[in-house]
Order: structure tokens, then C-alpha cells, then sequence
């Protein structure tokens, strides 16, 4: 399954394949995490808010190949992003395990993914690093297999986001 999921408008015109799913998270309702951790202790694997993120973290869970599409602010994901990773939290266990040397979380049933990660706006030089060591922390904990990252400026976001559909007929 690929995935794409975005907080800005993408290209109409994307492959419509029945293993793509394209969703754009600002026309979605999705409340801010409560930090209860309900999702590990009182429902497992299941937050315990029932709104439009229930339906995204199992496609982001089951994904092969995942593009995340976020404006930069402040070396992070902008607000929508941010809001959706956080809520995701229902695809991890509250145990530990090592991996490449440290601690992490245990997966629920995850699969190991390509991710593409394209940051857009206009991103001083500090931002980017440290957003590059940002997603390097999170690609451990989201079982990415391997991982990029493209910094681009709001104009030319269709065509990236279109070459990098198009890249998964290749995979």
C-alpha cells in the first residue's frame, strides 16, 4: 500500500490506484492528542478520541511506501502533520525494545516502509538541520526502512509530489 499524506492541496491528477491512498489533512477533523496513553492501557492499539485520525494511522501502519507532505515551522512538521503523528501513537506498544542499539517502542502491527519526507516553504539553513535530525529520531520509531527528505519551496511542491507518486510504479 502507498500512502501520501499531506497539509497542503496535492495534484489532482495523481495515479488513481487501488493501493494509493492521498489525504489531505486539513479537510479532515482530527483533535489534538489527550496524553491519557488509552491508546496502550484502556483500548489497545485504539485511541480512545473518535474522530478522523482512527481512520488514518492503520493505512499509515499498513503503508509500503509513505510520502509526508508539511510545511516547515520552526525545524518540525507544521500543525496538521504534527497533530496526525502524535495521534498515531495507538500503532506503538508501551513496551520497549533495542533497536540498532537503543530504546524504542514496540511496533503494532507495522510494516517497514519506504518514507519520502517533503518539507516545503521557505526554510533557513537551521531549520533543516535540525528537522533532518528530527525525522532521523522518528524513522526508528516508525519502522522506516529507509527515508529522504526534500526541501521545497511552495512552488514547485506539485511537480515534487507528483515525481515521487509517480516513483512508486518503480517500487
Amino acid at each position: 500500500m502507498n500512502l501520501l499524506l499531506s497539509d497542503h492541496s496535492f495534484p489532482k491528477d495523481l495515479p488513481q490506484k487501488e493501493e494509493n491512498h492521498y489525504i489531505d489533512l486539513t479537510q479532515l477533523q482530527i483533535k489534538n492528542c489527550l496524553g491519557c496513553f488509552g491508546c496502550w492501557v484502556k483500548t489497545p492499539g485504539k485511541c480512545v478520541l473518535r474522530d478522523d485520525a482512527v481512520k488514518v494511522y492503520p493505512l499509515i501502519a499498513r503503508s509500503k511506501n509513505l510520502i509526508y507532505v508539511s510545511r516547515l515551522y520552526c525545524g518540525c512538521y507544521d500543525e496538521p502533520m504534527k497533530r496526525m503523528m502524535e495521534r498515531a501513537i495507538p500503532m506503538q506498544q508501551a513496551f520497549i525494545r533495542l533497536h540498532h542499539g537503543e530504546t524504542h517502542h514496540v511496533q503494532r502491527n507495522v510494516v517497514e516502509k519506504k518514507a519520502v519526507i517533503i518539507a516545503y516553504g521557505e526554510i533557513p539553513k537551521q531549520e533543516r538541520e535540525i528537522f533532518k535530525k528530527l525525522v532521523e529520531r522518528n524513522s526508528h520509531n516508525m519502522l522506516f526502512s529507509d527515508w529522504s527528505i526534500s526541501f521545497v519551496s511552495e512552488e514547485h511542491l506539485e511537480q515534487t509530489i507528483r515525481a515521487e507518486v509517480d516513483a512508486w510504479e518503480n517500487c
